[in-house]
């Protein structure tokens, strides 16, 4: 086998749709670009949602209150049982669950979850944990530390920050 022999598998490679051949070839006349007007014009394009010129539906309906979305706090979920692959003894953390492929993409933490059996004893470094999650490595002779979550901290910090410019407002003297 070299590589001038090299071919795609049968029916992975589709023919290339040939437009505008005659009227037998089943794409020819308008070339499947239907009848006249914009959609049928070299360079056309419309935008998503666009009705024409109509108010478009999105415009339409109206919107209402508050979408929280962008503020929650989005951990990932890593079962107990999981964790059997660290050493006895072992401190576990985002980190490590992270260099092991147990914890993958963007998150504001890690929550270990109660599904499975440990059979070692850990410290778990995690920003939350179930109590049935909790109670199996505690059982086991582990130890749980919770991390402060990086929401609860600018929430916390964003507190101090208004207390201490509300306390500063108040010790300044009235100007007569």
């Amino acid at each position: 086998m070299r590589l001038h022999n090299l071919k795609p598998r049968p029916g992975a490679k589709h023919r290339r749709k040939r437009l505008g051949q005659g009227e037998s070839s089943g794409h020819g006349k308008t070339a499947g670009r239907g009848g006249k007007g914009q959609t049928a014009r070299s360079g056309s394009s419309i935008r998503i949602g666009f009705e024409g010129g109509q108010m478009p539906l999105i415009r339409r309906i109206p919107k209402r209150g508050f979408n929280n979305a962008e503020f929650t706090t989005r951990y990932i979920a890593v079962n107990v049982g999981e964790l059997n692959q660290f050493d006895d003894g072992a401190r576990v953390d985002e980190t490590a669950l992270r260099s092991v492929g147990l914890a993958n993409g963007r998150s504001d933490g890690v929550k270990i979850l109660g599904a499975g059996d440990l059979s070692k004893k850990l410290t778990l470094v995690v920003s939350a944990i179930s109590a049935s999650a909790r109670t199996k490595v505690e059982a086991r002779g582990g130890s749980v530390e919770i991390l402060v979550s990086r929401a609860a901290k600018n929430t916390a910090d964003n507190a101090a920050k208004k207390a201490a410019s509300k306390a500063a407002g108040k010790a300044a003297p009235a100007k007569p």
